[in-house]
């Protein structure tokens, strides 16, 4: 989908049938994503921004009752824009009769700025107290659902799926792999709990590749096991394991291909090791079935997004 500017005015836009449509949550959508941790982090945010004191910048200069209107409007062209949903529930956190409006869906594409996104009209005090929670949310999600649609677009067409990885803000993971999610990304483990993941220190702790295979499958007979391998004879003995996913860490592009025709699809193969936009292209070989790439999460571009006040009351 797309959102377009048809002037260089935030105010007069062309957005597509779905645009308007409210925000919905993602979280209650996915049992992927836990409602109850984003409640948390956001009210820790706060906590960090309101301590005991408030928002004493606010409480002095606005008058309690002032009622205003403002405007979120996306500034960075080729973007896409997500966190509606979070948006709404820093508002509601700050103030319950916050209201606030999405003029477009989750995950949006803009091609030219600057776009008006949504309104919150409401106690002005309010409004601005949750004004950086909001922005800072949703600045990172964009930033990394944007970044996600970049390398998703590219590997699209070769049947790849681009994965997210652990290496998230402490804290922000449920947000950080929405945004990938909502980006055309692929979420890989949402944490520790959900899949087996062997990896070198697991593998040495263990005592070898098939100890750690066989310790896992006996513990955990219902959960996928991927092993982290980085030279032939570990993939060879990953296969043997009867492992469920292969990673090809660090590996060459023709090391790769010398492994995909090793595994001859008895196993799921993911590619992991430093990829970059630039270099995603020599690692888009047909029978790999997915990308990991760390910097979606761990080195965000934010989308430059603001929040402009319109009307006071």
């Amino acid at each position: 989908m797309s959102l377009s500017a048809t002037t260089d005015s935030a105010k007069d836009i062309r957005i597509d049938r779905k645009a308007s449509e409210p925000a919905t949550s993602d979280f209650q959508q996915s049992n992927l994503y836990s409602e109850d941790l984003a409640r948390k982090a956001i009210e820790f945010a706060l906590m960090e921004d309101l301590s005991q004191e408030g928002d004493v910048t606010s409480n002095s200069t606005i008058p309690a009752k002032a009622q205003a209107t403002a405007t979120l409007i996306a500034k960075e062209n080729h973007s896409v824009i997500c966190g509606f949903g979070v948006a709404e529930m820093v508002f509601k956190t700050v103030d319950p009769s916050l209201v606030f409006k999405p003029l477009a869906s989750e995950g949006v594409y803009i091609e030219s700025s600057p776009v008006t996104i949504g309104t919150v009209s409401g106690n002005a005090r309010s409004i601005l107290t949750a004004e950086r929670t909001v922005l800072n949310l949703m600045q990172r999600m964009s930033g990394i659902a944007t970044s996600t649609r970049q390398y998703a677009q590219k590997a699209k067409r070769f049947g790849i799926q681009i994965l997210d990885t652990r290496k998230t803000a402490p804290g922000l993971r449920v947000f950080d792999k929405l945004a990938v999610k909502l980006g055309g990304g692929t979420n890989h483990r949402i944490g520790l709990y959900d899949q087996i993941l062997i990896k070198d220190n697991h593998i040495a702790c263990a005592g070898g590749i098939t100890q750690a295979v066989t310790a896992a499958r006996t513990m955990y007979e219902d959960k996928r096991i991927e092993v982290e391998t980085t030279t032939f004879a570990e993939v060879k003995e990953a296969l043997s394991c009867a492992a469920d996913i292969i990673m090809l860490d660090n590996m060459s592009p023709l090391e790769i291909a010398n492994c995909i025709q090793l595994i001859q699809k008895r196993a799921q193969i993911e590619v992991s090791g430093g990829i970059t936009l630039e270099t995603l292209d020599r690692y888009l070989i047909e029978g790999v079935d997915f990308i990991s790439v760390g910097s979606l999460t761990h080195s965000v571009k934010s989308i430059d997004i603001s929040l402009e006040v319109e009307i006071g009351i």
